[in-house]
Parts: C-alpha cells; sequence; structure tokens
C-alpha cells in the first residue's frame, strides 16, 4: 500500500468558489482585518470560512466558538451540500501572482507511516521542529470535527516527473471540477478529477515514485523517506496526535482518521520557491552582538545585522554540515533564555530592514535554504529550527476548497 493514496472526495454544489475558497488559517495571524475583509467578502454564503478557526482568534477561542463550527459541518453535510467523489485524487493547478503554474495533487497520507518527532525514521517527516504547546488548542478544534479541510503541502523529491507529469499528460482527458479567481488577490486556481482509470494509472506512478526515492535515498542516507511536509508542518502533527488518541480509545486501521487529505507538490518545480525567514528581536542589540561573538570566536560564516542606528555583520561557527540559520536559532534561544526580549519572525528582506530601525530592535538576514538538498538535509541532520523557510507569499499558500469525512 502506497504512503499517498486516493480517498473519497467532497466538493460543495451550487456554491461560489470564489466565496467558499479562503487561504490556509495559519495566514495573516497578526492582521485580523485580513479575516475581517474575508467575513465581508463571503458575508451569508456556504464557506469554507465557517468551518475552519483563523489562528488570529486562535487565543481568544472558547468551546463555543468550536462547537459553532462542528455544528456547521454537520448542517452543510445535512443540507447536502457537498458531492462526494470516491476514490479519486483532484490535480490542481494554481496560477501564481507572478504568473508561474504550481502543480499538486489531493489525495491523502497514511499516518501511519508519518512521526513529526526529531529522531523520526518515518517514510514521512516533519521539516521543521515542531512545537508541542501548538498542538493542543488545534486538537480541541479536530477531535470533534465530522470533516477535515487540509491546507498541508506535501513535497515529494520527483525528478522524473512521475507523478504530477502524468496528470498534467493526460489533464485534458480530466473532467473539470472548478475553475475560478481566489480572493484576497489569491491568484487563480484549476481543479481536475481523476478517477477510475486516471486514478488507477495514478496509483501506478505514485508506487512507482516512492519505490524510487526509497532506493535512492537507502543509498545516499542509508534511510528511507518518501515525503517532507512543506507547509502545515503542526497541522499534520495534530492530526496524527488525533489519531493516536483515538487508537487508544480502541479504533482500527480502517478508521478514516488514520489518513490526513493533503496536496503533493513536487521539489523540483520553479513555482515551488523556498524564501528565508528572518529574525527580528526587541532586545538590548549591542549586547546581543557581544554574546554572539563570544558564543562564536571562530566565526566565518556571515549573517548581516540591522539596527536603527547602524549595520554590520556576526560570524558563526559551523560544524559539519550544520545549517546556518540552525546556529543562529540556537545562539538567539540561548540569549533569550537568560536576557529579556521578544523574537519575531519576518518575511521579505527589505521588511527586516525597515522593521529593525525601529528604536530598540535588531534585524538578523538569514541566508535561504537550497531546495534541491531538502531531503538529504533532513536525513542527515534532523528537522530544521521552526520558521526556516516559507514556500511563496502569505496569499500563495493553500486555500480550503476540498474536505473528507473523518468521522
Amino acid at each position: 500500500m502506497s504512503v499517498f493514496q486516493k480517498a473519497d472526495i467532497l466538493l460543495p454544489e451550487n456554491v461560489s468558489f470564489e466565496k467558499w475558497a479562503v487561504v490556509a488559517c495559519d495566514q495573516f495571524t497578526s492582521e485580523k482585518e485580513y479575516w475581517q475583509k474575508v467575513n465581508e467578502t463571503v458575508k451569508d454564503a456556504p464557506s469554507a470560512l465557517r468551518l475552519v478557526l483563523p489562528e488570529a482568534y486562535l487565543d481568544h477561542t472558547d468551546t463555543c466558538e468550536i462547537d459553532h463550527i462542528n455544528a456547521t459541518m454537520r448542517q452543510y453535510l445535512a443540507d447536502g451540500l457537498f458531492h462526494e467523489y470516491d476514490q479519486s485524487y483532484v490535480y490542481v493547478e494554481r496560477t501564481l501572482n507572478s504568473g508561474m503554474i504550481r502543480r499538486g495533487v489531493v489525495g491523502v497520507v497514511d499516518l501511519e507511516q508519518y512521526d513529526f518527532h526529531e529522531n523520526s525514521t518515518s517514510l514521512i517527516r516533519a521539516t521543521e521542529f515542531t512545537v508541542p504547546e501548538r498542538i493542543p488548542p488545534r486538537m480541541k478544534i479536530r477531535e470533534d470535527a465530522v470533516l477535515e479541510l487540509p491546507h498541508i503541502l506535501m513535497l515529494c523529491d520527483d525528478p522524473q516527473d512521475l507523478i504530477l507529469g502524468y496528470c498534467e499528460k493526460v489533464k485534458e482527458e480530466l473532467p473539470l471540477l472548478y475553475d475560478f479567481d481566489l480572493m484576497m488577490d489569491g491568484g487563480r486556481i484549476t481543479g481536475r478529477l481523476l478517477q477510475g482509470k486516471h486514478a488507477a494509472k495514478l496509483d501506478e506512478a505514485v508506487a512507482a515514485y516512492e519505490k524510487a526515492v526509497r532506493e535512492k535515498y537507502l543509498r545516499l542516507c542509508r534511510q528511507e523517506i518518501v515525503y517532507n511536509v512543506g507547509d502545515g508542518n503542526h497541522s499534520l502533527a495534530t492530526a496524527k496526535s488525533h489519531y493516536e488518541q483515538l487508537k487508544k480509545r480502541g479504533v482500527d486501521g480502517t478508521h478514516p482518521a488514520r489518513f490526513a487529505m493533503t496536496e503533493l507538490g513536487r521539489l523540483q518545480d520553479d513555482s515551488l520557491v523556498f524564501e528565508p525567514i528572518h529574525r527580528l528581536l526587541r532586545t538590548d542589540s549591542a549586547a546581543l552582538l557581544a554574546y554572539l561573538a563570544e558564543r562564536n570566536p571562530a566565526g566565518t560564516f556571515v549573517v548581516p545585522w540591522f539596527t536603527s542606528e547602524e549595520e554590520g555583520t556576526v560570524k558563526l561557527a559551523l560544524s559539519e554540515k550544520e545549517l546556518p540559520l540552525a546556529k543562529l536559532q540556537n545562539d538567539l534561544d540561548a540569549w533569550l533564555a537568560e536576557q529579556e526580549g521578544e523574537i519575531d519572525y519576518i518575511h521579505g528582506d527589505d521588511t527586516l530592514r525597515k522593521l529593525a530601525r525601529r528604536e530598540g530592535m535588531i534585524g538578523f538576514l538569514v541566508p535561504p535554504i537550497a531546495k534541491d538538498h531538502l531531503f538529504q538535509d533532513i536525513l542527515e541532520n534532523g528537522v530544521l529550527p521552526r520558521k526556516t523557510f516559507s514556500m511563496g507569499h502569505a496569499n500563495e499558500k493553500r486555500y480550503y476548497i476540498e474536505s473528507r469525512k473523518i468521522l
């Protein structure tokens, strides 16, 4: 049985897809005005907005709000809002604002083959450190939910383009499910159905890919890996934790919560861009720079920094194969454990420079990681530090469209 599989996929019928689809709930967490505009756009129309909880409001969520989300899920099902496509995949083409097209295919992954802990040897690996405190509030949302809506983007290392290449080859034969502009400057998206013979052929392509990638990394690293989590590490960790709880209560391996819906993307696609996430601190910058110099007396790797008054560089002392960001994050964590300060994670070089010019701030411009080495880096060095990279801007993240039953 493959790790990535077809599923019974739900799509809404007779709705405005422009109002149905909303961006991943973990985006725009500091911009409640974004979500207010989404709410104003949706109004009373059926929408995935009513089935998820934007994390901008996560700290202020109570049981009543979660109960309301769950009740809406049940109401949408009772109203016959969805059509279920049995044992299917959905081939997705997302036109980004840059004009590039990001390809993906929606299916499910087997959570028995996934472990998010740091020393995992599972076939699906987390790419970044999972913060345990972030899972319980998400568990409260999932534990009584009858539906799951995915914003997880999984990555395959598929230089032969076995999986998405097949989808693209036959796309003109596939029934069109949707084709529309995403709200709030999200670009355009098209979805096509793979069912029957096309789903069976994609099963074969997935099996061929999984066999090839396992053999590749056994040769290179003496370990097996099939997929890495690109976006949605904590969401997939929540799905896994929920399933493990259900197993303790006696459910067997046929329970739908054993699987989690994801979109699978290809590491090699040009549209998949890894952007660095910079570090911004409110702290005593002069003391921090002295501290970093003391911890890195033989440093050679240069990281630029900016404050309101000046700019310069620090030099990090890296051990063999250590990622620069891992070293910087460890040093910053050690500083914050002893000294006063706050850290934030910033997208964009210009944004970092602008924010670092504020009084009492210091920004560190971190380098991007090489995406082609991602799988090998994970196997050799373990999970990356939190907030290592971002796959595109916030409005390029996955929008909720498909769903499936998990109860």
